[in-house]
């Protein structure tokens, strides 16, 4: 490859690791897919004891966050299409499962619907590769897992010497 070429892909990926901190951009044309490698079922959410309390995870386990630009009670996502590669969108209306309000669950506006729980539109961390494992959790300080109640708890996980990004 040449140095240009190195160099370009370089400031790209620089600019992508950076996207997720602003939530400035309303731009929620991206694919919202489910990025990561790992199984992911977003047709019921449900409440999973973890250490950092009870939070919601997804059919399979793998945790919820919600993204603090959002706001409470929000018609539609602040993530924008970068953000969406790194936190993708959990999609549709999921039904409730262990432990969840079912009256909390909701969407955003519009034809391409976020699943929303207690106003706040829930997202995936692509670098969450397993059920339980909660590397998303302070990022930025603006991305936090959820509790049963929908709201976010901004304590820190117990360290395991790496993740986040």
């Amino acid at each position: 490859m040449s140095k240009k070429l190195l160099a370009v892909m370089a400031v790209l990926a620089v600019v992508g690791l950076t996207a997720c901190g602003s939530g400035d951009n309303d731009d929620t044309s991206g694919s919202g897919g489910m990025g990561g490698s790992a199984a992911k079922d977003p047709s019921t959410i449900k409440v999973e004891s973890t250490d950092l309390g009870d939070i919601l995870v997804d059919g399979n386990g793998h945790a919820l966050y919600l993204f603090t630009p959002d706001g409470d009670n929000a018609t539609k996502s602040t993530c924008d299409a970068k953000c969406l590669d790194k936190w993708p969108a959990l999609m549709g209306e999921p039904k409730a499962g262990d432990g969840v309000d079912e009256s909390l669950i909701g969407t955003t506006e519009g034809a391409n619907a976020q699943a929303t729980y207690g106003g706040h539109p829930l997202y995936y961390f692509a670098a969450d590769k397993s059920a339980g494992e909660l590397k998303g959790q302070g990022v930025g300080g603006i991305w936090y897992v959820v509790d049963d109640k929908g709201a976010a708890i901004k304590e820190a996980p117990a360290p395991t010497g790496g993740g986040g990004y």
